[in-house]
């Protein structure tokens, strides 16, 4: 068994590579108490240390931050569940903090999910979840508390020796992760583990800064694991984007900067002041609008329908406060969306884009919310002519966002309007919102060009 395990990673590596049918003829060939040590099913629970890829296993040495930056089907979570695990097992942690973009996510992916805790671990080190206590409990005793990263107040608490950051490129708010490090603070050896897919915000930086020296960096693709995703996913999804430059950061895990001929440029978004960090610190909103710019069609296999949440501060200020975009399977569906949104941000209006649906975009949201104000209006330029004023916005540090809107921000930075593509749905969205506001701003956007 020992000559097994020492072997475990060329082996698994072998096997991942392999048509399930010799797959199968080499699990054949172990005995039963090494198929019952390693597990037969690399998607259930297993020997992790046999099974994983070398960059799914934690890195040696005295480092304090492991940061798992890859793509979209990679095995992250699955990395980050399996080392916590073992951390437990060995009793090297034993007050856990894990934290995800939002509860959902985290009760999701993490807990509940086909690679969570509950789904992979051993039956003899599987954590009792207790939802309403937020809490993981594992057999030896060790705790971990379940955090969501749009409320960075609960962080605040007992000190952790183990800290686990889901999807941190992701986080609407920077300060959870500044008050999660705040409580990293006890035990021999107190860590994190970051796992996320790419995206060049302020915090992914600052971490990548730092490699080599207390952070290690752990990088792969959605390709990496191939042969554990599904056939739809890898038709439907990679064929889709691969190639893109969406497709180099969401499947093969790069770091991607600005677009050359983009409108936005990163470091606006890195200025002082620029974010909002709480809802609690918006100044009186005057006026709120929902703008949605919807896909030609609606399905599964549809573009996103843009659907962005803006308001005009008494100081004069635009606040982008939220990105509710989505892809909708039916029109009923983005509707939906608009008219909750509409509600949660005691709007104004709704400003709607009309030049693929005619009436039936307005007629879609009313169907929803009969007596909803709604505004139409249709494009006579071309999308750059339209972006170029609300970009002039940011430049002149007129404009704020709520938190961090990270694939807006990420669309605002690669949308190069020179390049052929897929339209940019939330940048679309977000130009009729602002635009709408931009009359009673402190200064105005030209609108010349704009039929409303």
């Amino acid at each position: 068994m020992h000559d097994l395990l020492s072997s475990s990673v060329s082996l698994a590596s072998r096997l991942a590579s392999l048509p399930q049918e010799q797959k199968a003829e080499i699990l054949g060939s172990l005995s039963q108490a090494e198929l019952e040590v390693l597990g037969t099913d690399p998607l259930g629970p297993c020997e992790w240390s046999f099974w994983a890829r070398p960059n799914q296993l934690a890195p040696r040495g005295d480092w304090t931050k492991w940061l798992i930056l890859a793509g979209r089907g990679f095995g992250k979570t699955r990395s980050v569940v399996e080392f916590v695990q073992a951390e437990v097992e060995a009793g090297r942690a034993g007050r856990i903090g894990i934290a995800g973009a939002t509860a959902s996510d985290l009760r999701d992916v993490l807990v509940e999910g086909v690679s969570g805790f509950l789904a992979v671990a051993r039956e003899w080190n599987r954590p009792v979840y207790e939802p309403s206590k937020t809490r993981l409990t594992w057999p030896n005793g060790a705790r971990a508390r379940l955090y969501s990263a749009d409320e960075p107040d609960r962080f605040r608490g007992p000190g952790i020796d183990l800290f686990v950051a889901d999807e941190l490129a992701a986080w609407r708010y920077p300060e959870a992760w500044d008050q999660a490090m705040f409580s990293l603070r006890v035990g021999e050896h107190p860590r994190a583990v970051i796992a996320t897919t790419p995206r060049p915000t302020t915090l992914i930086r600052d971490l990548l800064k730092r490699e080599g020296q207390d952070v290690v960096v752990s990088r792969g693709s959605t390709y990496d694991n191939r042969a554990n995703l599904a056939a739809p996913f890898l038709t439907d999804i990679v064929r889709k984007y691969e190639g893109t430059r969406l497709g180099r950061q969401e499947l093969d895990g790069e770091l991607l900067d600005d677009a050359p001929g983009a409108l936005w440029k990163r470091s606006q978004f890195d200025e002082p002041g620029f974010r909002v960090q709480h809802k609690k610190l918006l100044p009186q909103l005057n006026r709120v609008v929902v703008a949605v710019d919807p896909a030609v069609s609606a399905n599964e296999h549809s573009d996103e329908t843009g659907i962005i949440v803006a308001a005009l501060g008494d100081d004069g200020i635009a606040y982008v406060l939220e990105d509710g975009t989505l892809t909708a399977a039916t029109p009923n569906e983005w509707a939906k969306q608009v008219v909750a949104l509409y509600r949660a941000h005691h709007a104004d209006r709704v400003i709607g884009e009309v030049n693929n649906g005619g009436d039936l975009v307005e007629a879609n949201v009313r169907n929803v919310e009969p007596t909803i104000p709604f505004t139409q209006v249709r494009a006579t330029r071309g999308k750059a002519v339209r972006a170029e004023p609300v970009s002039a916005l940011y430049e002149q540090n007129r404009v704020r966002h709520l938190g961090v809107l990270a694939k807006l921000e990420d669309q605002m930075c690669t949308w190069d309007p020179g390049v052929p593509g897929k339209s940019p749905d939330r940048v679309d969205a977000l130009v009729w919102a602002l635009t709408e506001l931009s009359d009673s701003m402190n200064g105005s956007v030209d609108i010349a060009n704009w039929v409303v």
